[in-house]
């Protein structure tokens, strides 16, 4: 069991959590939450006994083995499943004193075979090629050097060599960040069995909901123990706060009644004693704090300057790397409306499939066709390590904002993405990856896109800032496609799914519920198989026929009688969008006049009814314009299919 007692830490003069005590009992599994910087990191640290308290103490058993899982490992120049098999220490060092028999006494060395079969040695490097399976590696991968592997992937390595340790308590620390969404259920499942006490940091709302029982949760230098997964704490914990609001005004209403009995009555010589009386009654009332929750980070995308449909499309694409072809014969167009989810397996050609659609990789063959129109807003990690270390934010959004517009209005723009005060001007090559994130965030949403590609935008945004981006994304004016490992965001956000699997596209009818079942199968099916490499994928885009000089003199005129068709359609359509950019900016620089409170006063009453009258007739010509324009783009739409 562990025991916190009266706990109190302190960290650079900032108070962390204070007085805290409970305990946690074997076999929990702990959801250990709280915005970024209330002292979760150091919360870990105080477990592994790496930190000591300002006050109280925090214990737990001597006996129990510790496992806890490091945030980067060095480029080892060992074998994947000897790195992961070092995770078991016992077994690692037996295994090695057995290696030099001649070295060891007879009775050393049945002493060492006595405990190798009782830690159950022999099924070890089966267990390492379990964990390394289930979190995405083929088994020729297992004789690589860790050394060969990326970033991503040796935190894999990382996290199965964490849990191949025979371990009494499993910290982990954000183990989703560099998982597809087959090696979190996986995960899910293999958590769900463990038997120690796991105490766990993680930002994925149903990750947290499928493995834990206890919420511990970090707010305003208090830790408080919720019994229940997350959405259980999370409707708790608002009960809570109501309960706690509700009490903090009742008590200020009394506070006040005693108090103006006091004023009232304590100079009256026959009041005086029972004005005494209200006094030591409100010195000895405790005082009670109003509710507070952590404000919610918020921000919207910008709406889109201009659309036209299709704005993206792939048409018998062939997709892949040089010779190597992933993904064949992709069908696949973007409209305004489009929420498009991309599914698939680790490896299976997701990435692959956006660096197509954004025009980072070439088609190997098929025809990628891009609206004049088009704002791609493309977010990937290497986006983010493409961000310029050395510049501020204020600096790397002047660089790409018009020179007309106000230093004021940039600062008021990077504020409500969580910049604040100096972190706008500080360079940020010391950001941390959920800084990194919101400045790229930031970046994209300012150029206005009309198109946003999303490579697992999550993966380093706390839970608040994954919510505000599920919300932002959801109002979002254009199209979106989606690759994220975190169902909650794919479930909110798309309304069309896409599954790439086995060098093919298609369209997933079920839902992520469906596609969970569907995961679990194929990995089944993929153990059967041995995890042996993929057959090459072959080429299902046919040849197309050698079009003649006549052939391509009658196409030519035939796309000029179309656009001669469809000329005054589009004439008008510039015409609305031309309106509708002029009426913007005016309600725009209204609602800001009306935002000033002075126009309420009453001698700007006549200015105050103008300015009204004017916003509710640019606000009908606008809903007029929008409405015409929509009319005339599916009128455009249903000519331009007619010619097929």
């Amino acid at each position: 069991m562990i025991q916190l007692d009266q706990f109190s830490v302190r960290r650079g003069g900032r108070v962390l959590f204070q007085k805290a005590s409970m305990q946690l009992h074997p076999g929990w599994k702990i959801g250990l939450t709280g915005v970024n910087g209330a002292g979760k990191s150091t919360l870990f640290a105080a477990l592994l006994g790496g930190i000591e308290s300002d006050s109280g103490s925090l214990t737990r058993p001597n006996v129990w083995t510790v496992a806890h899982m490091a945030q980067e490992i060095q480029a080892l120049n060992m074998k994947a499943i000897d790195f992961v098999l070092s995770g078991d220490e016992e077994y690692w060092t037996i295994q090695h004193q057995l290696e030099h028999p001649d070295q060891l006494s007879n009775d050393e060395l049945a002493h060492l075979y006595s405990r190798f079969d009782e830690i159950n040695g022999y099924a070890a490097a089966a267990k390492a090629s379990q964990l390394m399976a289930g979190l995405g590696f083929f088994d020729y991968q297992s004789q690589y050097d860790v050394a060969s592997f990326s970033g991503g992937w040796r935190m894999r390595l990382n996290l199965a060599r964490t849990l191949m340790s025979r371990s009494d308590l499993l910290l982990l620390d954000e183990p989703t960040n560099h998982l597809d969404l087959d090696a979190i259920l996986w995960l899910e499942d293999w958590l769900k069995a463990y038997e120690g006490t796991l105490v766990l940091i993680s930002h994925d709302r149903d990750f947290l909901d499928a493995i834990t029982d206890h919420i511990l949760h970090i707010e305003n230098q208090q830790l408080t123990l919720y019994t229940g997964n997350y959405s259980t704490f999370e409707t708790t914990r608002a009960e809570r706060l109501a309960q706690q609001q509700q009490a903090f005004e009742k008590q200020q209403e009394t506070r006040a009644h005693l108090q103006k009995y006091i004023d009232r009555f304590k100079a009256q010589a026959t009041k005086a004693r029972q004005a005494q009386s209200r006094i030591k009654q409100l010195e000895r009332m405790q005082e009670l704090a109003p509710a507070h929750v952590d404000t919610p980070f918020t921000f919207s995308f910008r709406e889109p300057s201009k659309m036209s449909s299709p704005l993206l499309a792939l048409e018998h694409a062939d997709i892949g790397y040089g010779d190597k072809l992933i993904v064949t014969n992709v069908n696949l167009q973007i409209t305004p409306t489009s929420r498009i989810g991309l599914l698939g397996m680790n490896g299976a050609g997701k990435s692959t499939l956006i660096k197509s659609l954004v025009g980072d990789l070439a088609l190997l063959r098929g025809t990628r066709y891009a609206s004049e129109l088009l704002n791609i807003g493309y977010f990937a990690q290497h986006q983010m390590d493409a961000l310029d270390g050395a510049a501020s934010p204020m600096l790397q959004l002047s660089r790409i904002a018009d020179k007309k517009i106000s230093e004021a209005t940039l600062r008021a723009f990077l504020g409500s993405f969580g910049f604040s005060g100096e972190r706008m001007d500080t360079p940020s090559e010391s950001f941390s990856g959920g800084e990194r994130a919101r400045l790229a965030l930031a970046l994209i949403v300012w150029q206005r896109p009309n198109v946003l590609i999303l490579d697992e935008p999550t993966n380093h945004l706390d839970l608040d800032m994954r919510h505000a981006l599920t919300m932002a994304l959801q109002d979002f004016e254009g199209a979106v496609v989606l690759v994220s490992h975190e169902r909650q965001l794919i479930a909110s956000v798309c309304d069309e799914l896409i599954l790439v699997h086995a060098g093919n596209s298609r369209d997933f009818d079920g839902d992520l519920h469906d596609y969970a079942d569907w995961l679990r199968q194929a990995r089944n099916d993929l153990m059967k198989q041995g995890q042996q490499p993929a057959a090459p994928v072959q080429s299902k885009v046919e040849a197309q026929p050698v079009i003649s000089k006549l052939d391509k003199e009658a196409q030519r005129k035939e796309a000029a009688k179309r656009r001669e068709q469809t000329r005054p359609i589009r004439k008008n359509i510039e015409k609305l969008e031309s309106q509708i950019g002029r009426l913007q900016p005016r309600l725009a620089e209204i609602e800001i006049a009306l935002g000033d409170s002075s126009i309420y006063d009453a001698a700007r009453k006549d200015e105050l009814l103008k300015l009204m009258n004017e916003q509710t007739e640019l606000k009908q010509q606008l809903e007029q314009a929008e409405e015409q324009m929509l009319g005339l783009m599916m009128e455009l739409e249903e000519l331009e299919s007619s010619f097929d």
